[in-house]
């Protein structure tokens, strides 16, 4: 099954759902650690999902670079307080933007991001190496030689 733009854009939605899922899920089960900072990896999860919504054809490494420093420039917005001026106003804008900076944050960025590159790097690899229509002779080509 060939990989086109439209089944990216079907898809990466549905990735960015089931993230959200899984957060909320430890969200539920758990009040320490692993809350936030699973939390924190799977927010960068669905911007890596975002960005491959934006351009499908991203390679791996450049939407993992696009999420990972979308991700550190919100966090590293936190030092000016507007996120936490708009968080208070609207529980979106504290889903999406947070509230204080929290240097441990830039560490866990990547560690939502690197597994996704390393999958989204084998399904393309896999995806080259199977051929997407079975070859035919020139001769039973239309318009062939032979």
């Amino acid at each position: 099954m060939p990989i086109t733009a439209r089944r990216v854009r079907l898809l990466t939605p549905l990735a960015a759902l089931v993230f959200l899922g899984l957060a909320l899920l430890i969200r539920a089960v758990d009040d320490g650690a692993l809350r936030q900072y699973s939390g924190t990896a799977l927010y960068a999860s669905m911007v890596w999902s975002a960005a491959l919504f934006v351009r499908p054809q991203m390679a791996p490494v450049s939407a993992g670079i696009a999420a990972t420093v979308f991700c550190w420039a919100v966090e590293i917005a936190q030092l000016t307080g507007v996120p936490a001026e708009l968080s208070a106003r609207s529980l979106a804008a504290r889903l999406a933007l947070g509230v204080q900076f929290d240097p441990v944050d830039l560490a866990w960025y990547p560690a939502g991001v690197v597994p996704l590159v390393a999958l989204h790097h084998l399904v393309r690899v896999r995806h080259r190496r199977t051929p997407s229509a079975p070859e035919q002779p020139a001769e039973l080509v239309p318009g062939g030689t032979g």
